[in-house]
């Protein structure tokens, strides 16, 4: 690093509060890593649910790549790569004896639903209402 002021490297990065030893090496980029985050990408589509190491693993023993997690992490994450959310499981219809606890529509007014629904207007001030639905013909009962 060479100034017009005649000041020392040391001096200048000291008040720059930079290492000296970013002056002297010019970091290289990888030439694979074009290569390495198009694989990645692939299997992380291929295998949706798998995690970065898990594609790590597959890029070592499929790919024949040489990494190690901490790389693969670095570029899931430049990527913008997610693990989805698992979905949860719905609940059982039945009991240990093999009744039904959800009655199926059969008629009108044999089974009803209901729920509470919330919402914000457009001044920000939330209000709720109680939905009730006929499950045999699938009708919203309003009152008035």
């Amino acid at each position: 690093m060479r100034s017009t002021l005649k000041l020392s490297e040391r001096r200048v990065c000291r008040v720059l509060g930079q290492h000296r030893s970013t002056q002297r090496r010019i970091p290289q980029g990888r030439d694979d890593e074009a290569r390495l985050t198009a694989d990645l990408i692939d299997l992380a589509r291929q295998y949706g649910r798998y995690g970065y190491r898990k594609i790590a693993e597959l890029l070592r023993s499929q790919a024949g790549w040489v990494v190690k997690d901490k790389r693969i992490e670095r570029i899931w994450r430049r990527e913008g790569l997610k693990v989805p959310q698992k979905q949860p499981k719905r609940g059982r219809l039945w009991l240990g004896d093999g009744s039904c606890i959800r009655l199926r529509a059969e008629r009108p007014n044999h089974v009803w639903s209901y729920d509470f629904v919330e919402d914000r207007t457009h001044d920000g001030r939330k209000y709720r209402m109680l939905n009730v639905i006929d499950e045999f013909p699938h009708e919203c009962r309003s009152s008035g």
